[in-house]
């Protein structure tokens, strides 16, 4: 028992009491004694070439896996951790450190009994590992803007509102290797999402506030642990010789350059440097999309995953509805998507993604200049302005972001006089900016955790969440996105998410461009990588021949 962590649990008796009625998980939805539909992927002849992958990336904000959002640093985190579920190529969850998967009858309590693991320092993965994991994430000192991941759990987000105990929680630990949790109502998709579920070393993070910026503190438990990470550089990791499946990992070193340049990174890919290009650790050059789609080479697979903007409604001219609408009704998201795409995006005249829309033929026509003028005009006459303000417009260094917010610039001033100053900022910073609200309009994407339209609308449900990031909130959206949690029938959750949308769009907190796909070119010697149709890269089960 790790000190300091049993009295936030309820007892082992009372929580053992719960366990009757249980059903095991069936396998066609996950494989009690392990990753069994990886087994043939796994299975290859020896392989003589030197298992070594190159990639390019951005600097992850952080290795923390309580504290990451960003996809560069969710897929570092990916290859170093390993949770009691891992996605499968077709994105369904495959056991992973839970050797086995029990149900409640009313599918609301779920019981993992974990396979035997070891940290990379050599301690044993526990089920307190987890539960202090969670509870870490859902502490609201920890601000986590990841907690949201937690609220299908029982009092998860009344705790992290400060609202109910620790140990209200729907958390228990049985023993070492038994780990109960209750949700608040049953969740088919509880499984996708608890992928993301993480263990973490309490120890080590206790004894170190810096602990996941360095190889030597960083202790893990993932196919793969960190080697060097020589900041806005390198980052190098290794195999991971004492984790459970290490069988199953071929590559011996993953190497990630950080040149911030998609030119640069393109010309090293074509000199042999690297063996993969573009997404989703970084990006291709605009430029570049459509030589390569005409050469054959480029690779593109849609995601879930919506690149839209945030308007800054505590700031003026963005506190007035109108003026909000003015620069969304002004976009030409046809233009960007074509132009600057280029890769199939669907431009998106609403929030959720094609990949789970809510409604497919979107709030508002695309590229409306005469009603942006006119809204624009109503707006400024509310707020008692001759003038618009100068504006700032937030975005974190990539080509393709770059070019969007030049376009962008360009078509506010052509339609709306607006002078928009352009912020680039590096990732990091970028963030940093965004969760303080430095800005008066913002970049931004979101890749669903899993492809439920539930997952992109309930970023606003909070004022004040980390997700949400806009000073916006509307007492009705948050109460149907909360019916929605609830509601077993599928045709009347599809209603209250469609009416929280609607509210969403008619207040325009926010503004989507496009749905976005992955792109990029890779060497014909990688094999095995795989990016699941919500979009996210696993390097469990790559390798070169």
């Amino acid at each position: 028992m790790k000190k300091g962590v049993f009295f936030l649990f309820r007892s082992v008796t009372a929580a053992a009491l719960l366990l009757t009625g249980f059903v095991t998980q069936s396998s066609a939805q996950v494989a009690a004694e392990g990753n069994e539909s990886q087994a043939a992927t796994c299975f290859r002849p020896a392989l003589e070439t030197e298992q070594v992958l190159r990639l390019n990336t951005g600097e992850p904000a952080t290795l923390d896996p309580s504290r990451a959002e960003d996809v560069v640093s969710g897929a570092i985190i990916r290859a170093m951790f390993d949770g009691l579920v891992r996605l499968d190529r077709d994105g369904q969850p495959q056991a992973s450190l839970a050797s086995e998967i029990k149900v409640s009858k009313d599918k609301k309590t779920y019981l993992f009994k974990l396979r035997d693991a070891v940290w990379t320092n050599g301690d044993p993965v526990t089920a307190y590992d987890f539960a202090y994991a969670w509870l870490r994430t859902l502490n609201p000192k920890t601000g986590s803007g990841s907690a949201y991941q937690y609220f299908v759990i029982k009092n998860a987000r009344a705790y992290n509102a400060g609202e109910a105990a620790i140990e209200d929680v729907g958390i228990s630990v049985i023993d070492h290797k038994t780990l109960q949790v209750t949700l608040e109502n049953p969740v088919p998709y509880f499984l996708h999402v608890a992928a993301f579920y993480y263990p973490q070393h309490q120890k080590t993070i206790e004894n170190n506030k810096d602990w996941a910026n360095h190889p030597k503190t960083l202790i893990s438990n993932g196919p793969f642990k960190l080697k060097q990470w020589h900041h806005k550089r390198k980052l190098v990791l290794v195999k991971n010789d004492r984790y459970w499946d290490k069988e199953a990992v071929k590559l011996e070193t993953i190497e990630f350059s950080m040149v911030d340049d998609a030119n640069t990174e393109l010309a090293m890919f074509e000199n042999g440097e690297l063996d993969w290009a573009g997404q989703p650790m970084s990006m291709l050059p605009v430029d570049a999309i459509q030589p390569l789609r005409e050469q054959g080479k480029l690779i593109t697979q849609p995601k879930a995953t919506t690149y839209y903007i945030r308007f800054n409604t505590t700031r003026i001219p963005f506190t007035n509805e109108k003026i909000r609408k003015a620069f969304a009704y002004a976009i030409n998201r046809q233009e960007i998507a074509e132009h600057i795409g280029q890769a199939g995006q669907t431009p998106l005249t609403g929030f959720v993604p094609v990949s789970a829309p809510l409604n497919p033929n979107g709030y508002f026509k695309d590229n409306d200049p005469v009603l942006a003028k006119q809204l624009l005009a109503e707006g400024m006459k509310e707020l008692g302005l001759t003038k618009l303000p100068p504006l700032t417009y937030l975005f974190n260094t990539l080509d393709r972001n770059k070019k969007i917010a030049e376009v962008l610039q360009a078509k506010w001033k052509s339609v709306l006089g607006a002078e928009v100053t352009l912020l680039n900022k590096e990732t990091k910073v970028f963030l940093d900016d965004q969760a303080q609200m430095k800005f008066d309009i913002s970049r931004s994407s979101w890749t669903g955790d899993y492809n439920d339209a539930i997952n992109f609308l309930e970023k606003f449900i909070e004022v004040e969440g980390t997700s949400n990031l806009t000073g916006w909130h509307n007492r009705k959206y948050s109460e149907l996105i909360r019916k929605a949690y609830k509601e077993a029938d599928e045709a009347k959750r599809k209603e209250y998410l469609l009416e929280a949308e609607t509210i969403l769009m008619d207040e325009m907190p926010v503004t989507g461009i496009f749905s976005d796909v992955n792109a990029w070119v890779q060497s014909e010697s990688v094999k095995g990588i795989q990016i699941d149709p919500v979009g996210y890269i696993d390097f469990k089960w790559a390798y070169k021949e």
